[in-house]
């Protein structure tokens, strides 16, 4: 690169970690004339530092081209490509099946910023107005599944959409654990008839006050940790859901690529 660095840029080791699952250029007609590099990096500096489209950096690639790239690898799947077969690898490299045989159900409200008002619910339980986040994780605290839904969805039906993803992608999974908002007999039965899973509830102690680290849960909230590093995740911008899964995938791609190579 001719530019100096940011500290969201790939290096070289990164680069060649994800290179594989990245499309290249199409043969015949005009050479690509910004490379795949740059253009991850754009868009890694725009979820990074939670910038507006438009407010790219003049020494990264024009932010039109950058989209058009960010919309197609998201349309196509490859963020997805790209995002389990780092999981894959980290899983691997600290001696797990690339199957998990638990995830961890969580979901997290967020306020969204400019929308519609059909593009957003109100939690009641959080009192925030906005979209949530339902996510399972593995037991590293490695995103398996998300889905983004109105903030007015409950937890137990988040769970379903998240289950319907989880579902023929992790033969070995077995047991589901989540916090209280997801217990019931209603969810329990659904879950073992649709997926062969346990759904096992953590509960806290009953002499329990204030805040206290709860066995499991703790993972998916470090999870959520990880992912408020990142300002373009700090609200819901998007307009579309499928938007702000990717988003959400992108983050977790940065973050597993600079745990493999720092």
């Amino acid at each position: 690169m001719s530019r100096q660095p940011y500290p969201s840029d790939l290096t070289d080791a990164q680069r060649e970690q994800i290179e594989p699952q990245v499309p290249k250029p199409k043969s015949g007609g005009r050479p690509a004339s910004v490379s795949r590099r740059e253009i991850v990096n754009a868009i890694l500096y725009l979820v990074r530092e939670g910038i507006t489209w438009r407010a790219m950096p003049h020494d990264l690639p024009d932010y039109r081209t950058v989209y058009h790239y960010f919309a197609r690898w998201r349309d196509d799947g490859t963020w997805q490509a790209i995002h389990d077969a780092l999981r894959d690898e980290i899983r691997t490299a600290a001696g797990r099946e690339v199957s998990p045989s638990a995830a961890i159900l969580d979901a997290q409200s967020v306020k969204t910023v400019e929308q519609p008002a059909t593009c957003r619910g109100f939690d009641s339980g959080k009192k925030v107005k906005g979209r949530k986040r339902h996510l399972a994780d593995d037991m590293l605290g490695l995103l398996l599944m998300v889905a983004v839904t109105v903030a007015d969805i409950g937890d137990r039906t988040g769970a379903r959409l998240v289950a319907g993803g989880l579902r023929g992608r992790f033969p070995r999974l077995l047991t589901l654990f989540a916090d209280g908002g997801y217990s019931g007999e209603p969810l329990t039965d659904w879950l073992r008839s649709f997926g062969g899973w346990v759904l096992e509830i953590v509960r806290g102690s009953a002499e329990q006050h204030g805040f206290a680290v709860q066995p499991k849960r703790w993972i998916v909230e470090r999870t959520l940790g990880w992912l408020n590093r990142y300002r373009r995740l700090s609200k819901n911008y998007e307009t579309h859901p499928e938007t702000s899964e990717v988003m959400i995938l992108i983050a977790m791609t940065h973050l597993m690529v600079r745990r493999l190579h720092k």
